[in-house]
Parts: structure tokens; sequence; C-alpha cells
């Protein structure tokens, strides 16, 4: 008896089948990824992931380095054992190291390096600048998905951001470009206790987007129901129908919302104001 020709229809199979027409821009391609989620092709981690890898394709070093002024740095004519409160406290593995000037950096230090220094030879104690690694440097227009790529082929975590002046403009991690692509990546540094909710004053109040709809309900003494959604973010991108933008916003039962962080992948930050004191 011969057994029916039953053909398996991939994931990308089923997407092709909604696109209709061909997209002829990205935007248009992602309207159409988002509608193939609607329909139950794909999930919403797997739209945010693909989204994320396009942001890749389209974002520079600028866009998410960590400025000039906020990048930690190690002295390098420190001695090792005078480094290790600020590496400590840092939880980074990875250290620009500068002289003097915070804008001329001469290296990179790992933590592994000075450990290893430390531990094997305790009496040996040259100075930060001797154990560092060259520092790779990138132009603030790097492309995140050739910045990748570079990371990859050349095994490195790190790179200075330099401006058109050939000056320090900040840095730039591995973990940057892939929380571009995954979402962001906590580690055990990262602070735990931080709050979904946090009062700012009697009226007003900062609500993260992944705040459970309905912890906010028990804070706020509100009813909203959960349908296909279960964070404040997802009531957002429910009732505005599309992912609104900073500054953007909406009253529901008599509670002003406004976006006050959002990226292209979706909302992070609302800002919540009472008609009444709470």
């Amino acid at each position: 008896m011969n057994k029916p020709n039953i053909k398996k229809t991939s994931i990308f199979s089923k997407i092709k089948n909604l696109i209709r027409p061909k997209p002829i821009n990205i935007h248009q391609f992602i309207n159409n990824l988002r509608e193939a989620k609607d329909h139950g092709v794909i999930n919403t981690n797997t739209l945010d992931m693909i989204e994320g890898v396009l942001s890749v394709n389209e974002k520079q070093a600028r866009d998410i380095m960590i400025p000039k002024l906020k990048m930690i740095t190690i002295n390098g004519s420190a001695k090792p054992q005078e480094t290790l409160d600020a590496i400590i406290k840092s939880g980074h593995s990875r250290f620009p190291v500068t002289i003097n000037d915070n804008d001329k950096i001469t290296g990179i230090l790992l933590a592994k390096d000075l450990l290893k220094i430390l531990t094997t030879n305790p009496q040996k104690t040259p100075n930060i600048q001797k154990i560092c690694r060259p520092a790779t440097r990138v132009p603030e227009s790097k492309r995140l998905n050739i910045l990748l790529k570079e990371f990859r082929k050349n095994r490195n975590h790190m790179a200075i951001v330099i401006n058109e002046y050939g000056q320090t403009a900040g840095l730039v991690t591995i973990e940057d470009v892939l929380e571009e692509i995954v979402g962001e990546i906590s580690d055990e540094y990262d602070d735990q206790e931080q709050s979904f909710i946090t009062r700012k004053n009697n009226k007003t109040f900062i609500v993260q987007a992944d705040t459970p709809i309905l912890e906010f309900n028990e804070y706020f003494h509100t009813t909203f129901e959960p349908d296909n959604f279960d964070t404040v973010g997802g009531l957002m991108l429910k009732k505005f129908s599309y992912v609104p933008k900073v500054k953007e916003s909406i009253t529901l039962d008599n509670i002003f919302f406004k976006i006050t962080k959002a990226n292209s992948r979706g909302i992070q930050e609302i800002t919540v104001t009472l008609e009444v004191e709470l």
C-alpha cells in the first residue's frame, strides 16, 4: 500500500506564502512579518529577533556605544593592586586603559590578565600599561553587522569608538551588538531589585513596559483585562495598534500614558499620570 506523500511546510515557506505582494522596502517587509505573527506563523520572540537582526544591518556604532563620559577606565601607570577596588565594584571584565588623559586609550586591560599576575607572581608588580592588550578602534559610522563579523573573526569583545577627528567618542562591546538582536542580556551584576513602577510624585509614575498587567492593576487599582497581552507594553501596543514613538500618548480609564522610552523593536518605559493623587 502506497503511503500518501505528505509535504512538511517549513516556517520559511509559511512566511513566504504570506508575503504577497513582494515587499519593496524594509518597512514593508517588517509589516509582512508582523502580519505573519498575527496569523500565528511566527511568535513574538521570533519576530523580535528578526527585527533585531534587521536593525543591526541599519544601525551604526554611534547608535549603541557607551559615551566617553560613562566609560570606566583604568590608569595605565597604576600598580595592579591599586586597580582592584575599581574592577571589583564595576563587575566588568574589560577596561580601557589611559595615561592621564581620558581621551587617549592606550590599550585594554582584561581582568583575567590582572588576576593571573596577582595570583601566580604577587611579587612582580608591573604597571597596568605593561599588561594591557592592544585596543581595537572603529569609526562611529561602523555598521553593526560588519562590527559583529569583525568581533567574531578577531575573537575580540570590545572596541573603542572614535569620531571624525580621531578622538575617543565611546566604546562598544560584542554584548551591546548582540542585545540589539536578542534583547537585554542580564547578568549577576545587573540590578535585580529594579522596580517595575517608580513613583515620581503622588500623580506621576514611571512604569517599565514589561510590568505585568496584573501587577499594574493591583498598584493603581485598575481593571485592565489581559487580552493577547500580559504586560503594560502589550496594552500600549494593542491600544495604539502600532509601535508608538517617544512622546506619543493615550488616555485610558482617565489615566494618561506617555511613551518616554522606545526603539524600533518596542516600548521600554511609560510615564503614567493620574487624575487624582494615589
